[in-house]
């Protein structure tokens, strides 16, 4: 089958090649009254064989795999239409979206009223619906449009074919939930969580944790290879401090470990005594030469600080279930001295005070990569961490996760790179991804009611005893065993705590709430996680295996005859487009705002079409509908996928 479809399209373009040999010749005979006609048949059989070209380039079978974007698809149809109809417009505008009202139509195409004017400005005056008839006269034939209508003032509604829309249910019943292919396999770097050492993870940790992890479950869904980086703070002079502290609390250290509990409470009162204490500054001073110098002694000191840090990070990573390689700022810190001789090689550096500052263009406020006092700075760890993934790890996409404060600081990193000339923006992509502040429900910053920072283990051992007395209320510990019930906990838990953080808006601040996020009512991932428990269950109770649902997927059509069978079909389809969205801005809500829709437009499904038919009496199973149960599964299958990419780890029973 395959074979006989690429001979189908070489054959096309061979015609088509001899069909554009002919008209050359015409044109060389012709009159000049003709030429144009000919000269815009000839625009189009080029485009034509160009997209059959690379239509045939592509593996259908590996394609027929993954899932289709479907607005994808319609983009380049109407893209096919718009130069076909209209050849001498240079890069027309393109616009298809989902229609938001289902009485007309599936999808919407919105070009003609760009093109009126994008015409008007050329001196054209042309009626947007009458460019809306010629697109659709030339839309090309297709696989997946039953009709279309002109609406309005050039509004194109699209009907998608309801043949088109169940197969593709079962293409993705049979091969799972597979990502659209990526025309080339490319390395994302994420840079985010970065807590500093001898300091505890707090609540202004939980966003970039939380997001850069879910950035890292896109990209790797997606096909890209993933390197999620952890830029601690592990240097500067604050372990000076801390290193005399330790020599004065533990003078055993060196062949005894201290027992550093308490990081917290350590780091303290070693600022307390930096504070007050002028031998003790001084002395800390010295102990940062002799760290940075790699004295033996200091390093040790250095290491068991590091240590003890890692394993309390460890337990909040463990919880939320984040992977990460730790970089710190001491894994940049012989590659400074490059980074500073690069710029001052290629005069971009300027003396001030005794600092070495470095002015991008468009910016006022310089960078500081060398203190007067000949020591580096967070702007020139920054650089040499910006360079090394440039060019050792080779990346192509670099995304920062940090607080929205910091976005001044990275523009002007950003602006410096390319300044000198070590990325073209153009060609890489290197972005701060900034997020707003975690407020209390009396809209103001988090804290403790002491007026302390809260600490991230807290918050996360308060969602478990939380959610541990939501389970009660609902009487699950009566129909769970007790694992199941543990692990419901957990996902509720830390579900809810991610999903209220994603489910918002990432740029704005947001108000964290127990109450509101263990709601099982409305946008929340305790409603989700009930519908999706709900839904695996109904397989269940209709006594209906894995093994049978397979075989039916491959051997029962996915009827759609239904109105909110045909919604929920439809709805299932729109995953890969709520994917590249997100890949487009980095804005995760979406994502979850598609969740919600797809669980209320299941449960507007199962309420008015039987999956299983019961005896009234007897309460036995007379009758399946298994394309119904089909589609359960398809709904349970994409909804599975896109938890995973939040990070929310479903149960099947809770």
């Amino acid at each position: 089958m395959l074979g006989i479809q690429c001979a189908s399209i070489e054959s096309e373009i061979q015609s088509l090649s001899e069909e554009i040999e002919i008209l050359r010749n015409q044109q060389a005979l012709g009159s000049s009254s003709q030429l144009d006609e000919l000269r815009e048949e000839n625009a189009k059989l080029k485009y034509r064989i160009n997209v059959l070209k690379r239509s045939l380039q592509e593996d259908p079978a590996e394609c027929s795999k993954t899932m289709m974007n479907i607005n994808q698809r319609l983009q380049e149809i109407f893209c096919e239409s718009i130069n076909s109809a209209y050849p001498e417009l240079v890069n027309p505008p393109l616009s298809v979206t989902p229609n938001q009202q289902a009485k007309f139509g599936d999808y919407q195409c919105n070009s003609a009223m760009a093109m009126a004017q994008m015409m008007k400005a050329k001196g054209l005056k042309v009626n947007p619906r009458e460019i809306a008839e010629k697109i659709v006269q030339n839309i090309p034939e297709n696989e997946m449009i039953q009709k279309t209508e002109i609406a309005g003032p050039g509004f194109i509604n699209v009907h998608l074919k309801k043949s088109f829309v169940s197969k593709l249910l079962t293409n993705l019943l049979v091969n799972g939930v597979q990502p659209p292919p990526l025309e080339k396999k490319q390395k994302v770097i994420v840079d985010f969580s970065s807590p500093n050492i001898a300091k505890e993870m707090h609540v202004g940790h939980l966003r970039s944790t939380i997001i850069g992890e879910s950035m890292c479950r896109l990209f790797e869904f997606l096909g890209y290879s993933v390197l999620r980086l952890n830029h601690v703070g592990d240097w500067g002079t604050q372990f000076g401090m801390l290193i005399a502290h330790l020599q004065d609390m533990f003078p055993d250290y060196l062949t005894s470990s201290p027992p550093i509990g308490d990081l917290q409470s350590f780091y303290k009162e070693s600022k307390k005594r930096f504070d007050s204490e002028e031998d003790f500054k001084k002395r800390a001073y010295q102990c940062v030469v002799k760290l940075q110098s790699k004295e033996p002694d200091f390093i040790k000191a250095w290491n068991l600080i590091c240590d003890v840090s890692r394993k309390e990070f460890q337990k909040v990573y463990n919880c939320l279930d984040i992977s990460l390689v730790e970089r710190g700022e001491s894994y940049y810190q012989n590659m400074m001295t490059e980074v500073v001789k690069e710029f001052e090689d290629k005069g971009f550096v300027q003396l001030d005070e005794g600092r070495k500052i470095v002015f991008a263009p468009g910016f006022s406020v310089p960078l500081t990569i060398v203190k007067s006092d000949g020591g580096y700075t967070y702007d020139t760890s920054d650089l040499a961490a910006l360079r090394q993934r440039l060019f050792d790890e080779k990346a192509n996409i670099i995304i920062y996760v940090t607080d929205s404060g910091q976005a001044s600081h990275f523009y002007v990193v950003f602006a410096c790179a390319q300044m000198i000339g070590w990325y073209d923006p153009k060609v890489t992509r290197v972005e701060h991804a900034g997020f707003g502040v975690v407020l209390g429900e009396d809209k103001k910053k988090f804290k403790t009611r002491s007026g302390d920072t809260v600490r991230l283990m807290d918050l996360l051992e308060e969602g478990l005893k939380r959610s541990m007395d939501k389970l009660k209320e609902k009487e699950r510990d009566k129909v769970l065993t007790a694992e199941e019930l543990v692990r419901a906990q957990r996902a509720v838990a830390f579900g809810c705590i991610k999903y209220a953080d994603l489910s918002h808006n990432r740029i704005n601040d947001y108000v964290f709430s127990f109450d509101k996020m263990l709601d099982d009512r409305g946008n929340t991932a305790a409603y989700l996680l009930y519908a999706f428990t709900r839904i695996r269950s109904i397989a269940r109770l209709a006594s209906i295996d894995e093994a049978t649902l397979r075989k039916a997927a491959e051997t029962t059509e996915v009827l759609l005859d239904h109105e909110k069978e045909w919604k929920l079909g439809k709805c299932i389809l729109r995953f890969p487009e709520i994917l590249q969205k997100i890949l487009d801005d980095l804005l995760l809500h979406p994502l979850c705002d598609y969740l919600y829709e797809l669980a209320t437009t299941f449960t507007e499904f199962y309420d008015n079409c039987y999956c299983v038919e019961k005896d009234r009496q007897t309460g036995e199973v007379v009758k399946v509908n298994m394309w119904r149960m089909l589609l359960c599964d398809a709904t349970a299958a994409v909804m599975a996928k896109g938890f995973d990419i939040l990070g929310i780890n479903p149960v099947e029973r809770m």
